[in-house]
């Protein structure tokens, strides 16, 4: 039995992966790097710097602080000048009912700008802890995200369920020791088997949480 949620951002709380996915599209392009939008899926929950250095360590080439810092404003910049994101159906009015019982954390790849935009947006007053990519060393798969916010939150590691959305995401919960659920919104569910279950579509994620029992 759980007294904590945490869940990913981009994918799960929000459908907002294309609009990263064309704005990193667009970054790599103006420094002669060219990537698709699956190049992005596949190594979504990473941190901005992670993305940064997987995606330039694929190409050949190494990104020094300077340029990564750019990278990332621009990136940042260019989300927000064609944001077209929303939220998952049902999600805001499910988890208004669900903070009543649980603790409820979000864990991001994303930006620190980007996160809160978007919780103030379509999730306000929802969460007691949020944690960005910026807030953490060593982004997804490292476990530290996940830890960060178990320590702050202050529950122990058996009482935490994470629902995440990508490899890396997966990767980073069940390096963190802890229970995670999954829902496949841009990759292959193949990619997903390291969570410890598996849901077809966000219909039945939120059927999964709204029949979840609070810890006594």
């Amino acid at each position: 039995m759980f007294n904590s949620l945490i869940f990913d951002a981009d994918g799960v709380l929000v459908d907002s992966m294309p609009c990263h996915a064309d704005a990193w599209v667009r970054t790599f392009s103006e420094v002669g790097i060219d990537i698709t939008r699956q190049d992005i899926y596949d190594i979504e929950g990473s941190n901005h710097v992670g993305v940064i250095r997987l995606i330039f360590k694929k190409a050949g080439r190494k990104a020094d602080p300077e340029l990564i810092e750019k990278l990332r404003v621009r990136k940042r910049e260019l989300f927000f000048r064609n944001k077209k994101i929303s939220s998952f159906e049902g999600m805001y009015d499910l988890l208004n009912c669900l903070k009543r019982h649980f603790h409820l954390a979000v864990v991001s790849g994303s930006d620190r700008p980007i996160v809160d935009s978007m919780m103030k947006e379509f999730y306000p007053n929802i969460f007691e802890v949020t944690i960005s990519g910026a807030d953490v060393t060593n982004g997804k798969p490292h476990p530290e995200p996940y830890l960060k916010a178990i320590e702050i939150l202050g529950v122990e590691k058996e009482n935490c369920l994470v629902i995440e959305n990508a490899p890396l995401g997966v990767d980073s919960a069940k390096n963190a020791g802890l229970y995670c659920v999954a829902v496949p919104t841009y990759v292959d569910a193949e990619k997903l088997k390291r969570a410890d279950q598996i849901f077809q579509d966000h219909s039945q994620l939120l059927q999964y949480l709204s029949d979840l029992e609070p810890l006594k």
